[in-house]
């Protein structure tokens, strides 16, 4: 017999293993993060005590949620125990839209679950020349609701519970801030990833990647809506290379968001 249930810390650790696996790449200090955003957002399926499948609907508001990391592993595949997890999940969000980024060969599914396509996201990932520079710092506690409402103004969702735990320094996680923009960077499984990055423009973004290129490494990840022309401008002429594409798709309505340079936090919680 199937059981779905909300998952322990532990076992969101243990999803982020899977994630790895599959090639997402999470990144080192991620769990904790992720769980303070609503420890009740996380769901696995489980078999003789056993988790075999996840997923994650993060409420972010009243009338938002984001769903994510959604994997079965392979032993379990094609027998239902995805989309039964899929629906126990959903449900957790009630009346709320829900976004998502979907990879190309389950967009068709998300279609049929009511999720209408709104946009794109573009993986850049390569070699960041660091370079300091005077203009960036490091954040402090007290930046932190600032760096909440400008992340919201870019993307068009507040996101307090989880962006106040991401915008707080850890040992594999920083935050740097300009007067015409911010970022974070996070240590990985390979490389390091930038998000959220908002800038007032592609000069100030390539300032806070440099400065960013001096944390865990140069090698950057940085995954930029479509809607970010500048920052994919901007990728491109630092020769990072374009990889994989997800759709963004909610399913109820979409956030407004001016076009802005900027790059999403995470493809998992938005």
């Amino acid at each position: 017999m199937t059981l779905f249930r909300t998952a322990t810390l532990d076992e969101l650790r243990l999803v982020l293993d899977w994630a790895a696996a599959e090639g997402w790449n999470p990144g080192l200090d991620d769990p904790e993060a992720f769980f303070a955003a609503d420890p009740d957002g996380f769901f696995v399926a489980v078999e003789d005590q056993t988790p075999v499948a996840a997923i994650s609907v993060v409420n972010h508001t009243d009338r938002f949620a984001f769903l994510g990391l959604y994997i079965v592993l392979p032993s379990h595949r094609g027998q239902g125990i995805g989309y039964g997890l899929w629906e126990h999940a959903i449900a957790y969000a009630g009346a709320r839209t829900i976004g998502l980024d979907g990879v190309p060969d389950q967009q068709a599914n998300y279609a049929a679950s009511g999720f209408v396509r709104a946009g794109a996201t573009t993986r850049f990932e390569g070699v960041v020349p660091a370079a300091l520079s005077a203009e960036v710092r490091a954040s402090g506690h007290s930046d932190i609701p600032d760096l909440i409402a400008r992340e919201a103004d870019a993307s068009g969702v507040f996101k307090g519970a989880y962006l106040s735990t991401w915008f707080t320094d850890s040992a594999q996680r920083k935050t740097l801030v300009a007067p015409d923009g911010f970022l974070t960077v996070r240590a990985c499984r390979a490389g390091a990833k930038v998000g959220p990055l908002v800038a007032d423009d592609a000069a100030a973004a390539e300032r806070l990647l440099r400065h960013a290129a001096t944390l865990f490494g140069e090698r950057l990840i940085v995954d930029v809506p479509a809607a970010s022309t500048q920052l994919s401008a901007l990728c491109g002429a630092l020769q990072m290379i374009p990889g994989f594409e997800t759709a963004r798709m909610y399913r109820g309505a979409a956030p407004c968001a001016p076009e802005a340079v900027f790059a999403v936090a995470t493809l998992d919680l938005g």
